[in-house]
């Protein structure tokens, strides 16, 4: 039998996800779970590198194990930090309920194709006619950036907005967290401070995260990338600031109503550029009439860096300002849930005395 280790780092990974679900099935601890569910995120994300999804891992990154653990982490200021065991009886029908729904998605993935399988229904018929199509129709290198984008815009459009309105429903449940910016400053340890080093690093660590954050944004149509890990990045970077500076300092650089405006900004530019192209004749989000033909003329043919290349203007301009506007509407969503269950930690903490 000749060694496979493509097979074997596969195994590897699938045996860690199985272990680490079973700690985070085990644990009472809200901590432990949540640090084992980004353990989970992360280790997904390396699996899907392995099969070459990079964009699919580098969203389960900046997501899983990166600001879904951050927000969970802010929720939990919100309850108990652990959970009662439960009656062994009340375990026995979902134990049962979960073993048939894997049983049957075993059977299932037994009839799917081989795993880069050109013949798949997946590379022989869409995924294939895009492949094909996306040099002459959208003129982007990164053809995962073209579907989402451009062929698929409308719905990309419908995901932003439904993230936009979680944002705003959170906040509404939770409160914008406005009160966290007038309460008092934490007393300084008369010790000293000893968190020097955690208030250096982040003054280090923040700007380069913000500039990874856009080099993702408008790397977006070269490789993996776009609004959606770069807003998910950016918010990294401000929620960071509030974990390391406070709360307080962090709202009254970036006060929670400007943040909602952003992320209200972000879709309004978003179905702003298909507005402009339903204006001159075109179709709702159809980036080919973004420019008059006059004005595509005068854009120079070297502009994006290869004056041989077929450039459609109206196709890279429409995906940059639509890919800015998910920026914003990310970015500013996910500060706006942070704001809302950090915002209601000294509530808690009045409540439970």
């Amino acid at each position: 039998m000749i060694f496979d280790p493509n097979l074997t780092l596969n195994f590897i990974l699938l045996a860690m996800l199985v272990i680490v679900a079973g700690f985070v099935a085990a644990t009472r601890s809200l901590l432990a779970a949540i640090i084992l569910m980004s353990v989970y995120s992360l280790v997904s994300a390396i699996w899907l590198v392995v099969m070459d999804a990079v964009d699919v891992a580098f969203t389960e990154a900046v997501v899983g194990a990166g600001v879904s653990t951050i927000i969970l982490l802010g929720a939990i200021l919100l309850t108990r930090g652990e959970v009662q065991k439960p009656k062994l009886s009340k375990l026995i029908f979902p134990a049962i309920a979960a073993v048939i729904s894997g049983g049957l998605l075993i059977y299932a993935a037994m009839d799917l194709p081989g795993f880069g399988d050109p013949a798949s229904p997946a590379n022989a018929y869409v995924g294939h006619s895009y492949l094909v199509s996306t040099p002459g129709d959208i003129g982007a290198p990164n053809v995962v950036t073209a579907v989402l984008a451009s062929y698929r815009g409308f719905d990309t459009l419908g995901e932003t907005v439904v993230v936009f309105a979680a944002g705003i429903g959170v906040a509404i449940l939770l409160g914008f967290g406005e009160r966290a910016a007038t309460a008092a400053p934490q007393p300084l340890d008369p010790t000293g401070d000893h968190n020097v080093v955690l208030r250096v690093a982040a003054r280090l660590l923040i700007p380069l995260i913000a500039l990874f954050a856009f080099y993702v944004q408008f790397h977006g149509d070269l490789g993996p990338g776009g609004g959606f890990q770069a807003g998910v990045i950016l918010s990294v970077a401000v929620i960071l600031h509030a974990l390391v500076f406070g709360l307080r300092e962090t709202m009254r650089a970036l006060k929670p109503g400007f943040v909602r405006a952003v992320a209200a900004l972000g879709v309004l530019l978003y179905a702003g550029v298909g507005i402009v192209c339903l204006t001159n004749g075109g179709t709702f989000l159809d980036y080919d009439f973004l420019f008059d033909r006059d004005t595509e003329d005068a854009i120079p043919s070297g502009l994006l860096g290869d004056p041989d290349a077929i450039h459609h203007w109206g196709q890279h301009f429409g995906i940059f300002f639509i890919e800015l506007g998910v920026l914003f509407t990310v970015a500013a969503t996910m500060v706006t849930i942070f704001y809302a269950f950090a915002g209601r930690a000294p509530d808690a903490q009045k409540e439970a005395r």
